[in-house]
């Protein structure tokens, strides 16, 4: 199956828009994993398995494992994904962005090594960036559109042609870039109305919304904004707010309670 024939499935299946962030602090770990040399991999498998029947999809955070040499780890838990909950599609948060063969390089360390079905990609270099991506047909390409940041209104907000720019990446990739129909793009919780926006520019194309928890999103305005006519089309990212929701022994369990009032509170408003 394609990365978004995954996602349909995934919605369908689990009754569900969340996407579960998997950002490994070690310094936020329960005490009994504290100095385990495999305590990233053991934390991120232990939150998946608890609620992998919860999610549409996971999304890694790379910066996470490569920070603390634990890319091994990622692979492990990529594989671990794959094998023990098929069909919960996994996306490789990078925000990778170059050209020509430094980008067939990232999208061959994305899709051939840790076996991503998508990854986060910064589109701002043009078309020839998203390209390399694009030369696996079974994976998704996820642009950066309008972030949660504060900051991206310093560039993403700028007027092109009569419109801004995220505007502008959002036509482009809905109008020209998307002939495969691998392209979603990210838009911020913390910007309903321009979430709103995106989808109405293109259309059913899902959409990645990091920005609730505990970047503090409105989910109500976020689904609302972005739902399609089918009450899809969202990968309600959150991260910590389910991470880290416990910190004891039973933090996996905690981190499940989380997950079920966040994609009860989503499902509200669908």
């Amino acid at each position: 199956m394609t990365f978004t024939e995954q996602l349909a499935a995934a919605w369908q299946r689990n009754n569900s828009l969340l996407c579960v962030g998997l950002d490994p602090d070690p310094a936020k770990f329960p005490a009994h994993l504290k100095g385990r040399d495999d305590a990233i991999l053991e934390f991120c498998k232990s939150i998946v398995d608890a609620t992998a029947d919860l999610v549409c999809s996971f999304k890694p955070q790379i910066a996470y494992f490569a920070a603390r040499r634990a890319e091994d780890q990622l692979e492990a838990l990529i594989a671990h994904i794959h094998e023990q909950h098929p069909g919960v599609p996994v996306i490789l948060d990078a925000k990778r962005g170059d050209i020509g063969s430094t980008a067939e390089q990232y999208a061959v360390e994305a899709f051939a090594r840790f076996q991503a079905d998508a990854v986060t990609v910064n589109p701002y270099m043009g078309r020839d960036s998203v390209e390399p991506y694009l030369a696996f047909p079974d994976k998704g390409v996820i642009l950066l559109c309008r972030t949660s940041n504060p900051g991206g209104s310093d560039l993403q907000f700028l007027e092109t042609n009569g419109e801004k720019l995220y505007e502008h990446v959002a036509r482009l990739a809905a109008e020209k870039w998307n002939s495969t129909g691998q392209i979603g793009l990210v838009v911020g919780a913390t910007f309903p109305a321009e979430i709103a926006r995106v989808r109405e520019i293109v259309g059913d194309m899902p959409l990645l919304v990091p920005g609730i928890g505990a970047q503090g999103g409105d989910v109500e305005a976020t689904v609302k904004a972005g739902r399609t006519a089918a009450g899809t089309g969202l990968m309600i990212n959150s991260s910590r707010a389910i991470l880290y929701a416990g910190q004891g022994e039973d933090y996996a369990d905690a981190a499940r309670r989380a997950a079920l009032a966040t994609r009860a509170e989503i499902n509200q408003h669908r």
